[in-house]
């Protein structure tokens, strides 16, 4: 064997061992990123599934469950193509399907409880980013048009308003029950704040004109109460001086008696 001959054998040799040394780091690169997209495709399965069955059904209408129902059905798809056989997912494949097979007439079993509390505006406000960031992820892969993208995108602002209006009234209200004028004003000026901020007040000015009405409403309790406890300590002071110059009168008639 010639020289030139074994510096190719070394050459070759080093060239297979070069090639079999990405091809494995290819392989591994490849499984990296097959368990990533499952983790990833697993964390978004599950929070879809918390919009679905959390998100308040006063905010839900039939076209946002669709809308919800085909989103975790898509992602349930892609994460079937890299678990064929994993029967949850499966079985939640027949019953999304089946579901947006009813169309509009698609069923709302999501309850509807009143928005009383800054914990409850906050996980309903969690959801609202959580939809729109799904919405922004199927339009990056080519599941939703940028068109319906848009009018969804805008849905969900829309929804974030009428959270907002639904709380801050609530929570005026119920100072109001509480016989709480003040209270119930801070959360009716807040109110009207909020939607004076809006891009567009003019698409809230019918929720904005009721929000003022409360607020004048909620002022004018907290000046008749003012007037009442501004006369209250005035015939308290009254009273008062009264009975010290009762008592002043008293005791001169003890001293000069």
């Amino acid at each position: 064997m010639t020289p030139l001959m074994i510096a190719l054998l070394i050459l070759a040799g080093v060239a297979i061992l070069i090639a079999i040394g990405f091809l494995n780091n290819a392989v591994e690169t490849a499984k990296v990123e097959r368990v990533r997209l499952k983790i990833e495709l697993a964390d978004r399965l599950r929070r879809c599934g918390q919009i679905n069955e959390a998100f308040p059904g006063q905010f839900m209408s039939a076209d946002l469950k669709l809308l919800v129902t085909r989103l975790e059905l898509n992602i349930v798809q892609r994460s079937l193509a890299l678990d064929k056989k994993n029967e949850a997912l499966l079985s939640r494949l027949e019953e999304l399907e089946a579901e947006i097979a009813k169309g509009p007439d698609i069923p709302i079993t999501n309850a509807a409880p009143p928005i009383m509390t800054e914990a409850q505006a906050k996980e309903i406000n969690y959801h609202l980013e959580g939809l729109h960031h799904q919405v922004i992820r199927a339009t990056q892969e080519g599941y939703l048009q940028q068109t319906e993208s848009r009018f969804w995108v805008n849905h969900i602002r829309h929804v974030l308003v009428l959270l907002h209006i639904e709380f801050f009234n609530n929570l005026g209200q119920q100072a109001f029950q509480d016989d709480q004028p003040g209270q119930a004003r801070l959360a009716f000026e807040r109110g009207v704040q909020y939607l004076k901020k809006q891009p567009d007040p003019t698409a809230y000015s019918e929720q904005l004109d009721y929000m003022n009405k409360l607020l004048k409403r909620a002022n004018g309790m907290v000046l008749t109460n003012t007037r009442i406890t501004a006369d209250q300590a005035s015939e308290l002071t009254a009273g008062l001086n009264e009975l010290n110059a009762a008592e002043e009168e008293g005791m001169k008639k003890v001293i000069y008696d």
